[in-house]
């Protein structure tokens, strides 16, 4: 298996150097040259706790790490941090399971995956023999910055640098990235959204640095986006186990989506042989993915809305690219509609639709987002964030046939001003600690100790400005000598 860029099917990469560049040098990502079936193993995979799971996912698309036994161990050792001895929990309601993917150590699904990137990363510099000092750039919706930072923080030979929309997060999660308190961290509050965010970041991966290699911690690095595969088979062959559904019956996934690799990895599981019927795409306001999917027109030329699941605020969806790839096999094709996006701010690809039939779409307004939070506590007297609220709404909305899953992505307590607004209580909104507390009060739900104390950090990043200070600023800080 290789890897090669979603625009140049010419040029070919080891799984190594694929997860070293990040991005391809044409602006592409990286798809693996075909996807493994490995529906002959699921009894075998059944045995296996979660990170054995997905240790076995990786090595299926990274094929060179299957010897590393220093690979193996750390992959099991990334999970140590999380508070499930399942690692994922599952809450089953009414015919209904909600995937819990926020018991990682910054309480939000991208743990997951950004827990095990910093060995995929020494394991593909271990293979290519490159020593050198290496930087992670990374634009956040809000959760993939403190986990990103999380991840990397006092590594040694490693910086990164994250960069956020100043006010497009959560308080909680702005207070989560400013307080990381290690040299080899810096993050950058930009004046803009965050496909501003994005698009400062793709450039920088493309540019040169003194004395330091640099990647990516978002899901356009494959490295990423593979980790999350394991846990659609992992909760498969749970819902399996404790006796849910059959073998081999197939399930829906909702998944409350943003930049389109949580749902893309979904789509991966199910090329693998894994039983999905449909993969159900849940946009908030910013809903120009079901647009795309009713229409075949992905048309960004709209009001960028701010919302209570400010992680899904995105109008450019990096991964969805990806999808373009699996579905044509034509760099040219994908080529082409990323070119029309980029000048034109849209693109046309009607007669796609028929090829999209494994996914349903639809989206939630704020209304409706908030209702379902209220809904779903008061009839099962269980507690959702917003993210999840949307993908809750929507699958109510279109009402597939079948068992459904609901990625659950996010720990309420993240979202806790606009949780505690939508059971119809007042928030002090100069105060997210109150609001904490005020929730923990009304629901009896103890909130993370990790969200919890905060209040006790002290904010050591404070840095804002428009794009042009954020890369000058980011850049003095990869080249220079510190950490």
């Amino acid at each position: 298996m290789y890897y090669h860029s979603t625009r140049n099917n010419n040029e070919h990469f080891s799984a190594s150097e694929a997860i070293l560049k990040g991005l391809a040098d044409d602006g592409g990502l990286f798809v693996p040259s075909e996807l493994p079936n490995i529906a002959n193993r699921m009894d075998e995979l059944a045995k296996l706790p979660y990170a054995k799971l997905c240790h076995q996912i990786i090595c299926e698309f990274f094929e060179e790490f299957k010897d590393d036994k220093i690979f193996e161990a750390d992959i099991i050792r990334a999970y140590d941090k999380f508070d499930s001895l399942d690692i994922l929990e599952l809450k089953e309601l009414d015919g209904v399971s909600y995937m819990e993917l926020y018991h990682g150590p910054t309480c939000a699904f991208k743990d997951f995956a950004l827990s095990v990137l910093p060995y995929e990363i020494m394991a593909a510099k271990r293979k290519t023999g490159r020593e050198g000092k290496f930087a992670i750039l990374t634009a956040t919706s809000g959760d993939t910055g403190k986990a990103a930072l999380e991840a990397f923080r006092g590594l040694e030979n490693f910086k990164i640098a994250v960069v956020y929309p100043k006010n497009g997060v959560s308080k909680i999660q702005e207070m989560q990235m400013n307080s990381t308190a290690e040299s080899n961290t810096y993050v950058f509050g930009l004046d803009g959204n965050f496909d501003d965010c994005q698009t400062l970041v793709k450039n920088m991966l493309a540019e040169h640095y003194e004395g330091i290699d640099v990647s990516s911690a978002n899901s356009i690095n494959i490295g990423r986006l593979v980790p999350q595969v394991a846990y659609y088979f992992f909760t498969y062959l749970k819902l399996v186990k404790d006796g849910q559904i059959e073998q081999g019956q197939k399930i829906n996934f909702c998944v409350p989506t943003g930049n389109f690799g949580d749902i893309l990895a979904g789509y991966i599981a199910k090329k693998m042989g894994l039983p999905v019927a449909k993969l159900i795409c849940a946009s908030n306001s910013n809903n120009i993915l079901t647009d795309f999917f009713r229409t075949g027109v992905y048309d960004k030329r709209r009001k960028f809305v701010v919302t209570k699941s400010p992680s899904m605020d995105i109008l450019i969806s990096s991964n969805f690219e990806r999808l373009l790839w699996f579905i044509t096999r034509d760099d040219e094709y994908v080529s082409g509609c990323m070119n029309d996006l980029k000048e034109n701010g849209l693109f046309m690809a009607k007669e796609l639709l028929p090829f999209l039939k494994d996914f349903l779409a639809d989206f939630a307004t704020e209304e409706e987002t908030s209702k379902e939070i209220k809904r779903v506590y008061k009839q099962y007297g269980y507690l959702i964030d917003t993210h999840t609220a949307v993908a809750s709404a929507v699958a109510e909305k279109v009402k597939p046939e079948g068992y459904t899953v609901i990625l659950s992505t996010a720990n309420p307590y993240k979202f806790c001003t606009a949780v505690l607004e939508s059971l119809g209580k007042k928030a002090d909104k100069k105060d997210e600690f109150k609001v904490l507390e005020a929730l923990q009060k009304l629901t009896g739900m103890v909130a993370p100790y990790t969200l919890a104390e905060l209040k006790n950090q002290k904010i050591v990043h404070d840095n804002t400005g428009d794009i042009s200070q954020a890369r000058e600023s980011i850049r003095r800080f990869l080249e220079s000598e510190n950490a």
